[in-house]
């Protein structure tokens, strides 16, 4: 079928070539020539910190992804359907670190406190 093929007609109110009313020609067992309507291709899941496409949820439309069940939307970790396994891994790293850093703060100052006591 050409590009100009004019045997098939538009279902739905929209009348005009756009992104979103992409169409599909298709021969039905009848021998009728319709159109089948196509859906935007999702750019999927990313995460927030470094934009990577997140593993483990559904390449779908956000519409579509709202339907879905929870297990469907989700990976069960903290952050999970919102940050990467790394991002996450360095989040956690992160507080860590920075609680520790105020335990070591803390003490100097109780050292610094004591010998000026003394």
């Amino acid at each position: 079928m050409s590009r100009g093929d004019s045997r098939v007609t538009y279902r739905r109110r929209n009348s005009y070539n756009t992104r979103s009313n992409k169409i599909k020609k298709v021969t039905t067992p009848g021998g009728t020539l319709t159109v089948q309507y196509r859906t935007k291709a999702s750019k999927g899941a990313r995460c927030g910190d470094c934009h990577t496409q997140l593993s483990g949820i559904p390449r779908v439309r956000p519409t579509t992804l709202k339907t879905l069940a929870k297990h469907h939307r989700t990976v069960s970790r903290p952050y999970g359907g919102s940050r990467c396994a790394s991002c996450t891994k360095t989040r956690i790293l992160r507080a860590f670190i920075v609680e520790e850093h105020k335990i070591v703060r803390k003490l100097l100052s109780d050292k610094a406190k004591a010998g000026n006591k003394a």
